[in-house]
């Protein structure tokens, strides 16, 4: 059994306040690997086929979200990974739906 925190060497807060479970996260291929620690390592072999977003790396690698997170963010510090945070729900709407609805409630 391996504590949470060992994965990160005891940090808990990620060095990126921006990064949650739908950051998409997608690996530079020409970074090199070697030097990265065990479960940076890790994290960047599942990351490198594609984008993945932090709460899958999470679950690929069973560890929790917030440890991920840590390891995530010195990826991201040393230019391993590309975050991109998802767009915000409130930024996400069709005008021409929202035309429909509401011409269809002018007509009740």
């Amino acid at each position: 059994m391996v504590r949470p925190y060992t994965p990160t060497g005891g940090r808990a807060i990620p060095s990126r306040r921006t990064l949650d479970l739908a950051t998409l996260l997608i690996a530079d291929a020409d970074k090199p690997l070697h030097g990265l620690n065990p479960h940076a390592h890790r994290v960047m072999q599942h990351c490198l086929p594609g984008r993945l977003s932090l709460a899958e790396v999470a679950a690929d690698l069973r560890l929790p979200g917030a440890v991920t997170a840590v390891l995530v963010a010195d990826l991201v510090d040393s230019g391993h990974l590309i975050s991109r945070s998802p767009v915000p729900a409130a930024q996400q709407h069709d005008r021409h739906l929202l035309e429909r609805i509401l011409h269809g409630l002018n007509n009740l």
